[in-house]
């Protein structure tokens, strides 16, 4: 692990400290399309063994488990006190679901063993390293598997991207473009958010041989 990512991963734990107490009751006023993009995976696959990166208090494994009530999850996550409110979260299906926590700086097994991987506004704040966890995930995911991720997109406003990023969010338009050189796109677009302040997408995708690529689609 470099240096600048293990600052990066401290000041994020630091951030976590406090945010955790007021994750849920703050976050819904922005992160748009997190139910939508359970029901968007669902739509094209039946996944057995689940991944979330960055599952933060819970909310979308709960989500996930009861989506598809037959599959194994595994949360991972680099905080602490969010993984604890989580914790509590998932007790109705402990007998089913894994809490890790960790970076995702290398994937989690030499041979791939998920069909679902989803990243719910994870990537967008991990960096340096983001392209990486990308590649995990490649080599994580089996070759019938799907990547789910919703997150910010970019902001045509300087002081909104300002203020974002000391929230350790970057909104520079880079993630998804990554995503289709990495993947096979089977369901995407972009979406506008409060009259167009911010962008924020969601993808939907399988392994794709290297060199392959796909379009990217626009809505709102």
């Amino acid at each position: 692990m470099s240096a600048d990512a293990a600052t990066s991963e401290r000041a994020l734990e630091r951030y976590y400290r406090f945010h955790a107490r007021i994750y849920d009751a703050t976050r819904w006023s922005f992160l748009f399309g997190r139910t939508d993009l359970v029901e968007r995976a669902a739509a094209l696959r039946t996944p057995s063994n689940i991944l979330e990166i960055g599952c933060g208090t819970g909310r979308n494994l709960v989500r996930l488990a009861r989506r598809f009530p037959r599959a194994r999850l595994t949360g991972l996550d680099l905080s602490a006190d969010m993984l604890a409110r989580a914790r509590r979260r998932l007790e109705p299906h402990s007998d089913r679901i894994a809490l890790v926590r960790q970076a995702y700086a290398r994937p989690l097994s030499d041979e791939p063993g998920f069909d679902l991987i989803v990243f719910s506004y994870c990537l967008s704040m991990i960096d340096p390293g983001w392209e990486q966890v990308i590649a995990s995930a490649s080599r994580d995911l089996r070759p019938d598997g799907s990547i789910a991720v919703v997150d910010f997109y970019d902001s045509p406003s300087p002081s909104f991207r300002r203020w974002m990023g000391i929230n350790h969010v970057r909104l520079e338009g880079r993630l998804l473009p990554e995503l289709h050189d990495r993947f096979i796109s089977l369901d995407s677009a972009i979406h506008r958010a409060y009259g167009g302040l911010w962008r924020y997408f969601h993808f939907v995708g399988t392994p794709q041989p290297t060199g392959s690529s796909s379009g990217i689609a626009t809505a709102g």
